[in-house]
């Protein structure tokens, strides 16, 4: 079943085309994963898809009631009170809305046209199952491992995100999208994300530059170049065969084209002789290609990098010996030696809040070891990719920042113009004069680097830089770090990126230990290790339960017989309260109910809101006594 179909959408932004005349449709259960490069307007076709934006020409057909619901790149605000519940609970809010609408009205006294009005919210809230919603906001919270108590200022970006994640799902969208889901997330998470959306019943359009996890999901991809849509069914790496043969056509078929035209131009200026035969459908044909050849849209230029390397640094690079480094009472690296020579590759992996920047910084030098020793070789010129994020001034152009004002830079012994130089990592001439400001981050993260590649060094470093990268130039940049001659030392989350870059890895593990093997991730994960997780929801969510045999805490009260003798009848009356409620709706669903006449319907009305209000009431007595049974049962534990 087709959920949403573009039929010829055109969009523009000023100068710039997003989509020509773009088919492209969404079938029930897909996981589609769409692709492009920055800038190409993927994050602007998922605008027009969940209807924030509207299209300049064509016609979106949508479904009729299709829910989409959508994970936003942004992390949830965490500065006010804001717990876990409440953000989840946010994805319903326009059916709580309609809730509360219906309960106001049924309140009062209503006439006919009253009733028509009950009838049609009545009608909405079945369409989106809004009746149950609390359960629907406690059953999301329990199958996404959530701790639906805490505020969202006291949990990482990466448990944020699985909330934002649960804000989306609670609606139980026919059609999910998730723009760069993966961002910022550690190994763990991104797995916990692919295992959640493989599972998902419903179609899911993504946008992702992670090639691991496009290649985990994505059963269809669809590509955007200048401005057109193009569905490639299947895998990735069918995609990279077809889309190969597909570019080879196209140039072919418009070098046929162009020698056409060149002809037909030489016959149009051929003098007073050529003129006395003119086919006048002829001309009108040569016309018509002029126009097709002015309306074509030239595939921008590949991304092009050279990495400036400095003089050989020495044999020996790094030397460690049996550092430790602690923040107070948490260990963070104990023990660990490490000999880093010219030439080795060296990823380093583990999830977030571990310490793979720490240990970035004992290695360089920026940080002491609180013991252990780490020693420098001869003739060492580094590059650190994270310490050049923070030296862009946004209020200076792209241009600026990477030449430092001067127009021209040295390149592999050789003067070139700023603007050509940043051509190769994609800036067009306008591009480049852009204030850093006003950049995407895939932008921000192409300026950095090629800030970096101006500089010689025979040390690179570099902290998670493939962050919003689009899959070209991550590959152009895998291909020059492939051939750098010096030393890589690489913290990414992305594991094909460490598959294909570095040629050993150093893991943060489980058991307390970081240790080095031979091999990028895959390399790793055969050896059926795990690594730390300092972010599980056990460690997030509560205190450890007390031990037993110890007093009750202070402020923890048995439940009273009477009040003991209220919980255990509870489950019960509830049961009775569901079953009457239940009985209603169905009543009030039948198709001629509202027809009845108007005492029935109110009758029923206000009987269906009480039952509500007392099951609600009942449910929040019951939660209350049980939590307080089972504070008391955990404190005599202690």
């Amino acid at each position: 079943m087709t959920l949403i179909r573009f039929d010829d959408v055109s969009l523009d932004f000023g100068d710039q085309t997003i989509l020509r005349n773009a088919g492209f449709a969404i079938e029930s259960g897909e996981r589609v994963c769409l692709i492009g490069r920055n800038g190409a307007g993927k994050s602007t076709t998922l605008k027009l898809l969940s209807g924030a934006l509207e299209a300049d020409r064509g016609e979106i057909v949508r479904r009729d009631a299709l829910v989409v619901s959508e994970l936003a790149q942004a992390l949830p605000d965490a500065t006010g009170e804001q717990t876990v519940r409440d953000m989840v609970a946010s994805g319903l809010a326009g059916i709580a809305a309609l809730l509360d609408d219906y309960r106001a009205r049924a309140a009062g006294q209503l006439d006919a046209h009253g009733l028509r009005e009950l009838e049609t919210l009545h009608r909405q809230i079945d369409a989106h199952g809004g009746w149950q919603i609390d359960q629907r906001i406690d059953a999301t919270i329990s199958e996404l491992n959530l701790p639906a108590d805490r505020r969202l200022r006291e949990l990482s970006g990466g448990w944020r995100r699985r909330v934002a994640l649960a804000a989306a799902l609670v609606q139980q969208p026919d059609l999910l999208l998730l723009d760069e889901p993966t961002n910022h997330l550690d190994i763990v998470t991104i797995q916990w994300l692919e295992n959640v959306i493989h599972n998902l019943r419903g179609a899911v359009l993504f946008i992702t530059h992670d090639r691991a996890f496009l290649k985990r999901l994505a059963t269809r991809i669809v590509e955007i170049d200048r401005g057109r849509l193009t569905s490639w069914p299947g895998d990735f790496d069918n995609y990279l065969r077809r889309k190969e043969k597909a570019l080879e056509d196209e140039a072919t078929e418009q070098a046929r084209f162009d020698r056409k035209l060149e002809q037909e131009e030489i016959w149009i200026r051929q003098g007073i002789k050529a003129r006395r035969t003119r086919n006048e459908g002829r001309a009108r044909a040569l016309q018509k290609m002029r126009e097709q050849r002015a309306a074509r849209l030239a595939r921008d230029g590949q991304a092009r990098m050279h990495i400036e390397a400095a003089a050989e640094s020495g044999r020996k690079v790094i030397r460690a010996r049996n550092i430790s480094f602690a923040y107070g009472a948490e260990p963070l690296i104990r023990d660990f030696s490490i000999r880093i020579v010219r030439g080795d590759r060296i990823g380093i992996l583990g999830n977030n809040g571990v310490g793979k920047s720490t240990l970035l910084k004992l290695l360089l030098g920026e940080l002491a070891p609180q013991s252990g020793t780490v020693k420098h070789g001869s003739n060492l010129e580094i590059g650190y990719f994270d310490q050049l994020r923070e030296t862009l001034d946004p209020a200076r152009s792209v241009a600026d920042n990477v030449a430092d004002g001067r127009t021209h830079i040295t390149v592999a012994g050789k003067d070139r113009h700023i603007i050509g130089y940043l051509k190769g990592f994609l800036f067009s001439p306008k591009r480049a004069q852009t204030k850093v400001a006003a950049l995407s981050g895939g932008e921000r993260n192409r300026a950095i680097l090629a800030r970096l590649f101006t500089r010689p060094a025979n040390l690179l470093v570099l902290d998670e830089p493939t962050n919003d990268l689009d899959m070209e130039t991550l590959e152009v940049l895998e291909d020059k770090l492939a051939s750098f001659s010096g030393t890589l030392l690489i913290v990414s989350h992305d594991r094909q990126f460490l598959d294909n870059v570095v040629t050993s890895t150093v893991a943060f593990e489980a058991d307390g230990r970081v240790q080095e093997y031979v091999g990028g991730y895959t390399d790793w994960l055969r050896q059926g290790h795990e690594l730390a997780d300092i972010e599980r929801a056990a460690r997030a969510a509560r205190p450890a339960a007390p031990s037993a045999g110890s007093a009750a805490a202070p402020g923890v009260r048995k439940l009273s017989y009477h009040e003991q003798r209220e919980l255990d009848g509870l489950p019960a009356a509830i049961e009775q309260l569901e079953s009457r409620r239940d009985t209603l709706r169905k009543t009030m669903a039948a198709p001629d109910f509202y027809a009845s006449g108007h005492d029935t319907v109110q009758a029923a009305v206000h009987e269906l809101a009480r039952a509500e209000t007392a099951l609600e009431d009942l449910v929040e007595r019951w939660s209350e006594l049980e939590e307080r049974q089972q504070a008391w049962r955990d404190s005599r534990r202690r």
